[in-house]
């Protein structure tokens, strides 16, 4: 048997990929990983590593099969995530800055083995109180309308900064622990396809070679293409007991069919930009009728950002609408570069 599987150029666990050909808690060796370059597919920018994998009869466990697949992609993969960057087609976990080594190292010290589905287990927090799931059972649990499983508290003198963001893709505020966190809901509001996210959404209890363990991942964001469970942490304050507590979430995402990702930092410029087209994020009004305009100057070609605002009546109002359609995709940039008066803004493809 020959089947294939997308390696996540940008430091994303594609958990989804393995779940499409069951290989569940144990798989085929790879007997041979043939990667090489996919073409562009519609409405996506980034090269996907494949990889053909051929079963033998000899037993692996995915965690393994996973392994080699970072050893063998990393540093192609980290290539890939140099390239444009167009705002109206991107998906938010291209905008990561790459750091595909942050598993892999850790998921030999996690306790797996015949049966570890149910031993290991989560708790939510639900109305009617706590609720314990083992991990064998949580891709049947309705996560809807879960609540956080650790409260957001503000005090003097803390280091961290917690606060509400809100998010127009629910038309909720959703609590954050951090400004890392807070920028990752921003990005899944302008780039996930976003129904619903949940912050600090459960307690995993797992076991590693030292011991029972407990984490609780920073959200899980149910997209219109699956599910993600996400954890924040700058790169350089990863710690060898953080990417054990990563590993063992990323095997739970796995065996859930979810995808799971850490978010160690951003490409650069990203940030500032999806700061800059945030402000204007919400339902704007076009009374002047400005929108059609700015539209209709870039469909045959791409214009500078300045020039296109400056064509317009009111260039000072053209600005703001320039910056809504930005951030509702009918309207695109590059990402990967400043946006500035000199910035190329094409037609986009994608749209609210």
């Amino acid at each position: 048997m020959e089947a294939g599987f997308d390696f996540g150029v940008v430091g994303a666990v594609d958990a989804c990929s393995f779940g499409q050909f069951g290989l569940g808690e144990s798989g085929g060796l790879a007997q041979a990983f043939d990667a090489f370059r996919e073409g562009r597919s519609p409405g996506r920018n980034d090269q996907v590593l494949r990889f053909a994998v051929r079963h033998v009869g000899q037993s692996i466990t995915v965690s393994d099969l996973l392994d080699i697949a970072y050893k063998s992609g990393a540093s192609l993969a980290e290539g890939a995530g140099l390239r444009e960057l167009p705002s109206d087609r991107c998906r938010w976990e291209e905008l990561l800055a790459p750091d595909v080594g942050v598993l892999a190292p850790s998921r030999g010290a996690l306790v797996l083995g015949p049966e570890w589905a149910r031993r290991w287990s989560t708790r939510w927090k639900f109305d009617g109180g706590p609720v314990v799931y083992p991990v064998r059972d949580l891709a049947s649990l309705p996560v809807r309308g879960a609540q956080p499983v650790r409260r957001f508290s503000w005090r003097t003198s803390q280091f961290h900064r917690p606060g509400l963001q809100y998010m127009v893709s629910t038309g909720r505020h959703h609590g954050f622990e951090s400004h890392a966190e807070q920028q990752l809901l921003l990005a899944l509001d302008f780039a996930g396809e976003l129904i619903e996210v949940l912050s600090q959404p459960f307690r995993l209890t797992f076991t590693s070679a030292d011991g029972p363990g407990d984490h609780i991942p920073d959200f899980l964001a149910v997209t219109g293409g699956g599910s993600w469970l996400v954890d924040v942490r700058p790169g350089e304050r990863i710690k060898a007991e953080d990417r054990v507590r990563f590993a063992a979430a990323s095997e739970i995402a796995l065996s859930c069919g979810w995808r799971y990702a850490v978010v160690p930092g951003w490409r650069p410029h990203v940030q500032g930009t999806l700061g800059t087209v945030s402000a204007q994020r919400r339902p704007l009004t076009d009374p002047l009728g400005l929108q059609p305009v700015l539209l209709a100057a870039v469909r045959d070609k791409p214009m500078e950002f300045g020039a296109l605002v400056a064509g317009t009546e009111v260039p000072a109002v053209a600005r703001a609408q320039a910056l809504h359609l930005i951030w509702d995709r009918r309207l695109g940039v590059d990402l990967a570069a400043p946006l500035t008066d000199r910035s190329l803004v094409h037609a986009g493809r994608g749209g609210r």
